[in-house]
C-alpha cells in the first residue's frame, strides 16, 4: 500500500525536504547568484530530489503496485537535473519552461498522493499544500518568463524553502502514522 511505503520511507521524504530547504536557503540569501549557479545549484537539487523519490520507490516496489509512480517522478527529476547539466549553455527561457514543467508534474503527482493518504491518515495536508505551491510556481513561471535573473532566483528560492518545510512536515506525519497505523489498512 502507498501509505505503508510512504510511511517506511519517511526518512526519505524527510530528506527531500532537508534538501529543498537547503537550497532554498541557499538561494534566498545569495540573490546575487548568478544564471549558471541557478543552473548548476538547480541540477544538483533536481538530481538529489529525483534521486531519492527513485531508491524509495524501488526500495519498497515488493506488492505495492503505485511504486512505478514515485519511479517516475523520480525519473523525471533526474532528467531535469541532467539536463542541467548536459546542456549548461541553456538559455534562461528554456531553463524556466524545464523548471515549470518539473514543477508542475511534480506538484500533480504530490496532489495524488495526498489525496490517496488521507483515506487512512490525518496530515496529507502538506503534501497537498507542497503540490499546490509546485503547480502554482510553474505556472508563475510560464506565466512571467521574461521576468528578471533576480526574480526567478528568488521565486525559486521561496518555492524550495516552503516545499522543504511542507516535506519535513508530512515525513513526521508519516513517521506518526507508521508508529500507530493498524496493519492492513488500505487507501
Amino acid at each position: 500500500m502507498l501509505t505503508d511505503v510512504l510511511a517506511r520511507n519517511w526518512r526519505w521524504v524527510a530528506a527531500r525536504g532537508v534538501v529543498a530547504l537547503l537550497f532554498g536557503l541557499l538561494t534566498l540569501f545569495s540573490p546575487g547568484i548568478t544564471l549558471a549557479s541557478l543552473v548548476f545549484l538547480f541540477g544538483v537539487f533536481a538530481l538529489v530530489d529525483g534521486s531519492a523519490m527513485v531508491v524509495g520507490a524501488i526500495a519498497d516496489r515488493k506488492g505495492e503496485p503505485r511504486w512505478v509512480a514515485w519511479l517516475l517522478g523520480g525519473a523525471i527529476g533526474i532528467a531535469a537535473g541532467l539536463v542541467t547539466f548536459f546542456m549548461p549553455g541553456i538559455t534562461a527561457i528554456a531553463l524556466l519552461s524545464v523548471i515549470a514543467a518539473w514543477a508542475i508534474l511534480m506538484g500533480a503527482a504530490e496532489i495524488v498522493a495526498a489525496i490517496r493518504l488521507r483515506k487512512v491518515m490525518t496530515g496529507e495536508w502538506a503534501l497537498v499544500l507542497a503540490g499546490i505551491l509546485g503547480i502554482a510556481f510553474g505556472l508563475l513561471m510560464i506565466a512571467w518568463p521574461g521576468a528578471g535573473a533576480l526574480a526567478v532566483v528568488l521565486w525559486i528560492g521561496g518555492y524550495a524553502l516552503l516545499a522543504g518545510i511542507l516535506l519535513i512536515a508530512l515525513a513526521f506525519e508519516l513517521r506518526s502514522w507508521d508508529r500507530s497505523h493498524v496493519v492492513g489498512a488500505t487507501i
